[in-house]
């Protein structure tokens, strides 16, 4: 597991993997990004670690892709519930004991776009605040439902791509993936414009014919 995280490909730094994180999910697979993307996404905070450990299980068992995916985009679906029922729970007080971390002209943009808020801040990488939007999706009191579904389609959507260029590029992933932040964030954008769009097409009704 450390390979790629020591891995001298590029002059690009990468971040850092506490050894404990990088024995638990060598350990245990995917049930411990599980555990690790939980976490970053509720208690702690491990900007772009979760996706350094993701994508070195791609590399070591390319054939398991979509395990990983989805136990990544879960554990961060769990963290982010437990974040969202917290904050919905806790509301204005919450918000007056976590004053750093207040979304302001987050919370306006949630309660014009309440599915968007949170599908398209899940896409993107760190160093994005995501847990602001996750928080003031909890204080606007967001549908449950709308807001699982946006979690889990971006994290799916964020992680698969991330997956893809794993068994793509092998261990120079990483320098790749710093080195064009662009092309990180926009191809997961770029993958639900396309699956929306294709949806919208096959779902038009037909047009109707009116007899003169």
């Amino acid at each position: 597991m450390r390979r790629l995280v020591t891995a001298k490909t590029s002059p690009v730094k990468a971040p850092k993997v506490p050894a404990w994180l990088t024995h638990l999910v060598s350990a245990i697979g995917g049930a411990g990004i599980f555990v690790v993307a939980f976490l970053d996404s509720s208690v702690l905070s491990f900007p772009f670690i979760t996706d350094l450990l993701f994508i070195e299980l791609v590399i070591q068992h390319p054939d398991r892709t979509l395990y990983y995916v989805a136990m990544a985009a879960g554990g961060s679906l769990a963290g982010c519930v437990w974040l969202f029922l917290l904050a919905k729970k806790g509301g204005d007080a919450y918000r007056r004991r976590h004053p750093k971390q207040t979304p302001g002209r987050v919370q306006a943009l949630v309660n014009k776009y309440a599915f968007l808020s949170v599908l398209v801040p899940s896409i993107l990488p760190p160093p994005f605040p995501f847990k602001a939007f996750v928080i003031a999706e909890g204080i606007t009191q967001v549908p449950l439902q709308k807001f699982l579904f946006g979690v889990l389609l971006g994290r799916g959507l964020r992680y698969g791509v991330e997956g893809l260029f794993a068994i793509k590029y092998g261990s120079a992933v990483v320098a790749f993936m710093i080195r064009n932040r662009t092309i990180t964030i926009l191809s997961p954008l770029l993958l639900f414009a396309a699956i929306y769009m294709l949806t919208a097409w096959l779902l038009k009704p037909p047009p109707s014919s009116h007899k003169s």
